[in-house]
């Protein structure tokens, strides 16, 4: 009988920061896949594998190689499957902005024609890399930590 419970319970809606993970998954699957699209990405004759003299810029403004297409969906890869259930949700998002944010600052640390700069990443990137990390890691605390919820969709917010 329990068994049947915890199905049914299981059934409901997803918690907002499985959601969010999901979407910011599929997000970065897209990403890496429109990376390899010309006309999306221009100057894609210019994609290198790695490093930083790769000239394709995804949407014309983000530098982008074979590599960090690769990360992209990989990235996005990891997280559909830590979507799935609500710790690897909060995982993704937390630790991933961690990441972006690290990512951020290795911008700052690294020249732009340095050997070091393999991904590669201009200006554009390290500033959306600053803007991933804050929103990701915001988002993962922000939705676990609604009072035992999980911060499903259906808990009203009005408890009084």
């Amino acid at each position: 009988m329990a068994h049947a419970t915890r199905r049914h319970a299981s059934a409901g809606p997803k918690p907002r920061v499985q959601l969010v993970a999901t979407i910011v998954a599929t997000v970065f699957l897209a990403l890496g896949v429109l990376g390899f699209v010309p006309g999306v990405t221009t100057h894609y004759g210019d994609l290198a594998f790695a490093g930083h003299h790769s000239g394709a810029m995804l949407f014309g403004l983000f530098q982008v190689s074979v590599l960090h297409n690769l990360l992209h969906l990989l990235f996005g890869l990891v997280g559909l499957v830590l979507a799935r259930r609500l710790g690897g949700a909060r995982l993704y998002l937390t630790v991933g902005g961690a990441l972006y944010l690290a990512l951020w600052l290795y911008g700052f640390a690294v020249a732009r024609d340095a050997s070091a700069n393999i991904v590669p990443f201009n200006d554009a990137d390290s500033w959306l890399h600053l803007v991933l990390g804050l929103g990701m890691v915001a988002v993962g605390l922000l939705l676990s930590t609604r009072a035992g919820t999980g911060g499903r969709l259906d808990v009203p917010l009005d408890r009084g």
